[in-house]
């Protein structure tokens, strides 16, 4: 039984490091992302080619080809016209780099996946929850390229629609490898009170609403304007004429850059405040020691998060404050994922047994 216990703890370490692995180029890939965004970059490869795209133009003819397809978009002819190759150049080195991190992950994940497969290491549950994230990123994939169509034929950007909903799948299957690590250590049920959880759900279910805001004021560049704080167009609390000009009124939510910028606001106050109520309520209530240790790092980095945001803002979004506010972003959803995994803490999920038929003697 001890060679099974050291096969096991085997398996669980080779686990554990593959999932920190694609967590991480995940991690990265979302910055990749964000710079690709913040640079113009993202639309500078007008075809999809999963395969053959992993190759960058190797010479003169194939650098002229790429570049003049670029031309054929709006983007090139109402922004960019009278660009040279060598500005080209910048830009798509800036999204080949993110659709090869992207093919780099898939097969990071596939070929490990595949081989504890064979080798029967995943119990059941594991088995399901490594399928699916498997699913998820296969649908990512799919996902960037309808992202990237959306602004190759009347548009000289990205549908902020679509850029939203690549950048939240994209960390909820982040957030699924991280809760699927946390999963893989014992812990006994939690006894902390009801309330303590379900502020952690709220603080999990706001970072991922806060996700995709950020998203939106991103994709309507949002964060140019209106660079002053906490008055926003002047007051705290805009008017209602100028937050609900369009209509259906629905609309002024997702294509509003105001409306847009004043709900990201609003949603970190909410997040802010939560983050701080949860972990004097964490300390308060004598909770045990690690759900008070996640309770006070997740507030402080959420407080981290709006002074980051604020100076991302006032300063019109300079490339270094945007990806550390979007790095502390990552971090943030780390902690609340961490959170609401250890409130509700389970057995740990095992590897199957192996089954060791004893040695038997014959006369």
């Amino acid at each position: 039984m001890t060679d099974i216990s050291a096969h096991q703890a085997s398996h669980d370490r080779l686990i554990r490091g593959w999932l920190i692995s694609i967590a991480a180029l995940i991690a990265i890939m979302v910055l990749v992302g964000g710079a690709t965004r913040l640079t113009e970059s993202g639309l500078s490869i007008v075809e999809w080619k999963p395969v053959t795209g992993a190759l960058p133009p190797l010479g003169q003819e194939q650098w002229t080809q790429a570049f003049d397809a670029y031309k054929t978009i709006p983007q090139y002819r109402q922004l960019n016209a009278g660009m040279n190759l060598d500005e080209f150049k910048t830009i798509f080195w800036w999204e080949w780099s993110h659709r090869l991190l992207g093919r780099v992950i898939g097969v990071a994940y596939l070929l490990p996946f595949l081989w504890f497969l064979w080798r029967g290491v995943p119990g059941a549950e594991l088995r399901r929850r490594l399928w699916l994230i498997f699913g998820l990123g296969a649908l990512q994939g799919a996902v960037g390229w309808w992202m990237v169509a959306s602004g190759l034929s009347q548009r000289v950007e990205v549908s902020q629609y679509r850029l939203a909903t690549h950048l939240v799948l994209a960390l909820l299957i982040f957030a699924g490898i991280v809760w699927t690590l946390r999963r893989l250590r014992a812990r006994a049920p939690s006894a902390e009170s009801a309330r303590l959880k379900i502020t952690a759900v709220v603080l999990l279910v706001l970072t991922f609403v806060q996700l995709y805001l950020g998203a939106l004021v991103a994709g309507l560049r949002a964060g140019k304007i209106y660079n002053t704080w906490p008055e926003i167009d002047g007051a705290l609390i805009p008017s209602a004429a100028r937050l609900f000009f369009e209509a259906p009124w629905w609309r002024n939510l997702f294509d509003n850059t105001l409306t847009v910028q004043f709900e990201h606001r609003v949603v970190a106050y909410a997040l802010f405040v939560t983050a701080v109520l949860h972990a004097l309520d964490a300390v308060g209530s004598r909770a045990g020691r690690s759900a008070v240790n996640g309770a006070v790092w997740l507030a402080g980095v959420v407080t981290l998060q709006a002074t980051l945001g604020i100076l991302t803002l006032i300063n019109q979004v300079p490339m270094d404050l945007a990806l550390a506010h979007q790095a502390v972003a990552i971090a943030v959803l780390t902690l609340a994922v961490f959170q609401v995994e250890r409130l509700a803490g389970r057995q740990r999920e095992q590897a199957p047994h192996v089954m060791v038929r004893p040695v038997t003697q014959t006369d």
